[in-house]
C-alpha cells in the first residue's frame, strides 16, 4: 500500500500487521471524526481527520526509525477518540478547566471491545505493551518536550494555514536521539516552537474556538437531556450523531446552529458569565549543540519571554 500524505509524501507501507489495522473498522472509523471536534460546517477552521492524523504519526514513527511496535502504537493512540474529539471533554468532563484527556481515561477499555486484540494476537504483538505508552518514548512524552503525536498535528496546521514555508526544513531536522524526538539545530527547534505557541493563541486557546466549543458542547448537553442523542452514540462516528442532532427539533439547539455557521462570533458584553480557559500546549524542544543536548530555552534567551508572553495571554480565559 502506498500512502500520499501531504506531509510527509508518498510512504509505501508494507509491514502486513499495519495493513491488516488500516483496514479495520476502528482505524476507518476515524475518517469521520474531526481533528478540531466541531466539523467544518460550524467551525472557522477547516478540518483535517483523526484518521489522518493517526496515520501521520505512524508515518513520522516510521521516518525516525521507530520499531514496528511503536508504530502500532502511534496508529492505534486515536482509536478511543469519540465523535466530536475534545468537544467530548466538554460535555462529559473537565474541558472548560482546561483538562482535554478524555479519550485518554477510555482509551483501554475502548480497544478490547474492538477487533483490535485479534489482530495484534494474530500477528504475536502485546495488546498490554501497546496500551502502555511509557513504552513509547517517540510516540508520546510530556509537554514541554516533542513527540510524533505532538509534532504531526502542528504540522499539518502549519501546512494548512499558519505558515507551510517551515514544514520540509523541520521535518529534516527533527531526529530520534536515544529514543527522543530532538532538533539538529536552534533555527528549526525555533520556528516549530514559536510558530506551535501560535497554533495555541490563535487558534486553540483563542477567542473564537472557546465560544464555538461553548455552544456546540452546549447544544449537544440539550441534545443529550432531551434524549435526542445518547451517550452510546459517540462511540459512533460524526455522520451517525449530525444525523440525528441536526434534524432535532428542538429550538435552542436550532438557535446555536444558525450562530455557528457564521464565519466569525462576536463575543458578548458580559462579565458575570463563567470563565472558561483552554488546555495550554507549548514546546520547549532540546536541540543536539557541541554533541549535547539542550533546551531551545538555554540557547535562545528570548524564548522563555515568548513562551511567558503566550501563557500570560491564555491565563486570562474568557468569559462566556
Amino acid at each position: 500500500m502506498t500512502i500520499k500524505d501531504k506531509i510527509y509524501g508518498n510512504i509505501r507501507i508494507e509491514e502486513p500487521i499495519l495493513l491488516e489495522l488500516l483496514k479495520s473498522p476502528s482505524i476507518l472509523r476515524l475518517k469521520n471524526i474531526s481533528q478540531f471536534g466541531i466539523p467544518d460546517k460550524y467551525y472557522h477552521f477547516k478540518n483535517f481527520s483523526r484518521y489522518e492524523h493517526s496515520v501521520g504519526v505512524m508515518i513520522l514513527l516510521k521516518k525516525l526509525g521507530a520499531t514496528l511496535e511503536e508504530q502500532i502504537a502511534g496508529l492505534l493512540h486515536d482509536v478511543s477518540v469519540l465523535t466530536f474529539s475534545h468537544i467530548v471533554d466538554w460535555v462529559f468532563a473537565n474541558g472548560r478547566e482546561g483538562i482535554e484527556d478524555y479519550h485518554d481515561t477510555i482509551h483501554e477499555k475502548f480497544i478490547k471491545k474492538t477487533e483490535i486484540p485479534k489482530i495484534l494476537k494474530k500477528f504475536k504483538f502485546s495488546l498490554e505493551r501497546i496500551l502502555n505508552e511509557e513504552n513509547f518514548s517517540l510516540l508520546e512524552n510530556k509537554i514541554p518536550d516533542l513527540c510524533a503525536d505532538r509534532v504531526d498535528y502542528s504540522f499539518r496546521e502549519f501546512k494548512d494555514w499558519l505558515n507551510p514555508k517551515i514544514v520540509n526544513s523541520c521535518i529534516k531536522e527533527l531526529v530520534n536521539y536515544n529514543g527522543e524526538i530532538v532538533f539538529n539545530n536552534r533555527k528549526d527547534a525555533f520556528d516549530f516552537a514559536v510558530n506551535f505557541l501560535e497554533l495555541q493563541t490563535k487558534h486553540w486557546g483563542g477567542q473564537e474556538a472557546i465560544i464555538r466549543y461553548h455552544l456546540f458542547s452546549k447544544a449537544l448537553k440539550i441534545a443529550l437531556d432531551e434524549k435526542i442523542l445518547l451517550e452510546k452514540d459517540f462511540y459512533k462516528d460524526e455522520l451517525f450523531i449530525l444525523n440525528k442532532f441536526e434534524n432535532a427539533q428542538d429550538q435552542r439547539i436550532k438557535e446555536i446552529f444558525k450562530i455557528l455557521k457564521k464565519k466569525k462570533i462576536k463575543k458578548k458584553k458580559n462579565d458575570s458569565g463563567q470563565k472558561i480557559i483552554k488546555k495550554f500546549r507549548y514546546v520547549n524542544p532540546k536541540v543536539i549543540s557541541n554533541g549535547k543536548l539542550v533546551r531551545l530555552s538555554k540557547l535562545n534567551s528570548e524564548f522563555t519571554k515568548i513562551i511567558n508572553k503566550h501563557k500570560e495571554k491564555n491565563k486570562k480565559g474568557l468569559v462566556v
